[in-house]
């Protein structure tokens, strides 16, 4: 049995807590139940994503979210697309904090009378319960799924993901939701909401599920990052959601609202990188790029408008700092630098890896190559780093030196690479 909420009819029972979104209008204030404020995507991002859908012809219906958590995506959608929508959470408090949330987003856009916001409803109880939850929000179950939207739990601080750990299940939802979607000539508009950390075989399964429901049904991936060294969003877009033809689709999110995302996108089959690693060299190039971008499989399209170089050998292609090495600087045009962690050119190199033991003579080296900063981008003991930082920045400030720059790891394991910040010629 679904117990349902509105906006107008939600009131704070004191299980939820209230959190300030930084991304969103000033003053607007969240509500999060059970350790949800870590889950929760961030209202910049929510809309980015719901704005890239503004052009996609949806059938007539509603918009379901069949486990909606915070709700904050599913109500950027309603908002968006202007259109009701249906969250589902089995968390009694997570779906009255839902409800709350959508009566703060229909307050802080004024949509509160509109019809988006009025239809609209958040529904305590099953999510793979599809035909009961749609008679409990409407009075009556009828194939009235304009687009599904899932983001399932999955373990937190978990380096790797596997798809049984997603609930409520993908093969379960998948059925659960099937015969409930408004017919359309393109299929069902979904937008799965997966782990960023799913392999490429974890992802031929997700394909696999969707193929064997609905075959030849038009899909594309879609990576979106925020910076950071790391994946934020990995979702699947199918049916009139996904791009015509594209593949896969990689968007970085700008750190200041109101800017544009940056996008690339291919329709081909894109081709695994090969790591090359050669000895360290002085005067070469090296640059730390977005991880999304990599992992996405879009940055060799995105270098081919950067550089003119052939001489490409990549040092590291997993984790959270991909490191390219080449010859000549980077062309970076402003939308590019977003996409760019670090680069620069080396002028010195350190033979030993960086501890309490050695901090000091990187600051020395650092010293004779006339830096006056040098920023770690570089793996290292979280509770060290502060305090090796700390080092080279007290004691590189107020020097005469000239060059500001970054340490990075050569992939050899055993090499630092003091690298001078590069400058655009663009």
């Amino acid at each position: 049995m679904h117990r349902r909420f509105t906006a107008n009819d939600a009131e704070e029972d004191g299980t939820t807590q209230t959190s300030p979104d930084s991304t969103a209008p000033e003053g607007t204030v969240f509500h999060h139940a059970n350790d949800g404020r870590p889950l929760a995507t961030p209202w910049q991002v929510a809309t980015e994503r719901s704005i890239a859908l503004a052009d996609r012809p949806l059938a007539e219906g509603y918009i379901v979210d069949p486990a909606c958590g915070s709700g904050l995506q599913v109500w950027a959608h309603a908002l968006t697309l202007a259109r009701p929508a249906i969250g589902i959470e089995l968390d009694p408090a997570r779906a009255l904090a839902s409800a709350l949330n959508l009566r703060t987003v229909g307050e802080m856009s004024g949509g509160v009378g509109l019809p988006w916001c009025e239809g609209s409803a958040v529904l305590a109880g099953n999510g793979l319960e599809a035909e009961q939850a749609l008679t409990t929000a409407l009075g009556q179950a009828s194939p009235c799924v304009a687009m599904l939207q899932l983001d399932p739990a999955r373990p937190r601080n978990s380096r790797h993901h596997d798809l049984s750990e997603m609930r409520p299940a993908l093969d379960g939802v998948l059925d659960a939701w099937r015969p409930w979607f408004a017919p359309h000539d393109l299929g069902p508009a979904m937008l799965l909401d997966l782990s960023p950390r799913l392999s490429a075989d974890q992802r031929a399964q997700v394909e696999a599920m969707v193929e064997e429901r609905w075959p030849s049904l038009r899909r594309t991936w879609v990576w979106t990052s925020r910076g950071r060294g790391r994946v934020d969003r990995l979702a699947l877009w199918t049916g009139p959601l996904a791009d015509d033809g594209a593949l896969r689709r990689f968007v970085r999110i700008p750190p200041k609202m109101g800017e544009r995302p940056f996008t690339v996108a291919t329709h081909h089959p894109v081709e695994p990188l090969t790591i090359t690693v050669h000895p360290p060299q002085r005067g070469e190039h090296v640059s730390l790029l977005d991880a999304a971008l990599v992992e996405s499989g879009l940055v060799a399209q995105w270098l081919a408008d950067v550089t003119k170089d052939t001489d490409l050998r990549w040092g590291v292609v997993d984790g959270r700092r991909p490191q390219l090495h080449h010859p000549h600087p980077l062309r970076l045009r402003p939308e590019d630098r977003g996409l760019v962690q670090a680069t620069g050119r080396v002028v010195a190199l350190f033979q030993g890896s960086l501890s309490d033991d050695t901090v000091q003579d990187v600051v020395e080296l650092a010293i004779e190559h006339r830096f006056s900063s040098l920023k770690l981008r570089l793996a290292t003991p979280p509770e060290r780093q502060p305090a090796w930082q700390g080092a080279l920045d007290r004691q590189l400030s107020g020097r005469p030196g000239d060059r500001e720059g970054f340490l990075a790891q050569h992939p050899n394991g055993h090499t630092l690479l003091l690298c001078v910040n590069a400058v655009s010629n663009l």
